[in-house]
């Protein structure tokens, strides 16, 4: 298990996320309501980003195409924050007061995802460890192993990241620090390159 003193990035991770013409930030308070009380919240939330991306896409319609490329953002955008909101809320430390963040930046042909959360470094250290695997795995070779993990219930199977990578083609950047004055609460940033 990795153990952190420092920031240790993963993949295509990059704190210099360029200007866009269109971002949107959304942030969750940590609350004392139950988590299952505020879950259909996250859904929700993923579905504004995938309506407020869509409306303001500026790439052109294919002309006699059966895709609808505004749908299509629509429902890759949804399904890709909603996942990565999940992740992050599950995971992040209870006993924390920071916000769990999601930022949205659209470009002509690609959309970054931006997840900060706090998790505890136990937690931390095992998410990283299965990046460590993924960036280093082949992926279709993985997702395999994970859905066998997913049947026999042997862990946790990762697969909403998987599927992201899988059957949207996202790429991902991870950032693992310790957070001042917190030693066993781990800073991680998670940002998603969707091409459009």
């Amino acid at each position: 298990m990795m153990q952190f003193s420092s920031a240790h990035t993963f993949g295509h991770f990059t704190d210099e996320i360029p200007d866009s013409d269109e971002h949107l930030t959304l942030q969750f308070s940590p609350g004392r309501a139950p988590r299952k009380r505020r879950w259909s919240n996250f859904g929700l939330s993923a579905d504004f980003l995938g309506d407020y991306f869509a409306a303001f896409f500026p790439g052109d319609e294919v002309p006699d195409s059966k895709i609808n490329r505004k749908d299509t953002i629509k429902s890759s955008v949804s399904y890709i924050a909603n996942e990565l909101l999940e992740n992050a809320v599950k995971y992040n430390d209870e006993g924390v007061n920071w916000p769990v963040t999601i930022s949205l930046y659209l470009y002509e042909q690609e959309i970054i995802f931006h997840v900060v959360n706090y998790a505890n470094r136990n937690t931390a250290n095992k998410y990283c460890d299965f990046v460590q695997e993924l960036v280093a795995s082949d992926i279709d070779d993985l997702y395999m192993r994970q859905l066998e993990k997913t049947a026999t219930g042997s862990g946790e199977s990762h697969m909403g990241l998987l599927t992201m990578i899988n059957d949207y083609s996202a790429r991902f950047g991870w950032k693992f620090q310790t957070v001042a004055h917190e030693p066993d609460v781990m800073q991680v940033d998670v940002v998603a390159y969707l091409d459009v």
